[in-house]
């Protein structure tokens, strides 16, 4: 299907559309959270209108300003922006379209949520200039993506906020900031040869599987004191349990010196687990 951003499957192809498994599930566990079980209809349908649009933004946005180095690596030739599938014009005016839409939906939920729009879109933009002068960057796109569940909460309850989903928060971004850097091992090769600064080109292989490593652990503690500041009950501990099994198998598949399960350790063993820790709070506020 055309639209005037380009082809609709190079525009998914463009914002890695299967990617919104890792965010939006945490923003619906935020939003359950605050309600203390079903949220508002309302409040879900503009937050993941939000959630949708503000990563599409921030997507191409990355596109937009990595396009120099993305056609010099060869893992990102093939990219819609590059090959030129999508023009370079498409691509702002689809990032100026998905802002707008987030704004909007943020003016739908309420208040806070629309006077934090404009910064919530700045810090999602910052992420992708980053690499350039930090290797923290990985922890930065795991903020990015942490502030899904503070942003279902304030969807719900802007007047006030416990622990909780602070806590979750942290959790989301140790673990975004392992797997990132997992992502990273891809490049190291081109990092070093471009002055880009990922932790496994400036800190060296094994100190990034330590840091992931060390990243997982944090992830693991930060769910389980998500889950005793918001009362929840059994199931979520076990949930727990699980994850923490799903991040030690992801570990164990990372070798730098073999990337064959790179996607396995990336997305499949990660798409499954932001789903399960929604089911987690549901079970938790329910049983």
């Amino acid at each position: 299907m055309r639209t005037p951003f380009g082809q609709f499957a190079d525009i998914c192809r463009m914002i890695k559309i299967e990617h919104s498994v890792f965010a939006l599930p945490y923003a619906w566990a935020g939003a359950v959270l605050a309600a203390r079980g079903l949220p508002p209809l309302r409040s879900l349908i503009f937050l993941t209108i939000g959630m949708v649009a503000v990563r599409s933004f921030a997507m191409a946005f990355n596109r937009l300003v990595d396009l120099p180095f993305d056609r010099d690596n060869p893992r990102t030739m093939d990219r819609p922006l590059v090959t030129g599938d999508i023009s370079v014009a498409q691509t702002w005016a689809f990032c100026g379209a998905t802002a707008l839409i987030f704004i909007i939906a943020c003016a739908c939920l309420n208040s806070l949520c629309f006077w934090l729009a404009v910064p919530a879109l700045l810090f999602a933009a910052a992420y992708s200039l980053l690499k350039r002068f930090t290797a923290l960057c990985h922890f930065w796109l795991g903020a990015t993506l942490g502030l899904a569940p503070l942003a279902g909460w304030i969807s719900v309850n802007p007047a006030g906020m416990d622990l909780s989903p602070v806590l979750l928060f942290l959790a989301v971004t140790f673990w975004v900031g392992a797997f990132d850097i997992y992502y990273a091992f891809q490049d190291l090769d081109f990092d070093l040869a471009f002055d880009l600064r990922s932790v496994p080109s400036v800190y060296g292989p094994d100190t990034a599987l330590a840091l992931a490593a060390f990243s997982h652990v944090m992830t693991a503690i930060f769910l389980l004191l998500t889950g005793l500041a918001a009362h929840l009950s059994w199931p979520w501990y076990a949930i727990c349990l699980g994850i923490g099994v799903l991040l030690l198998v992801e570990h164990r598949l990372m070798r730098p010196q073999d990337l064959r399960h790179v996607n396995t350790a990336f997305f499949t063993l990660n798409g499954i687990i932001s789903p399960v820790v929604l089911v987690g709070v549901i079970l938790g506020i329910y049983i």
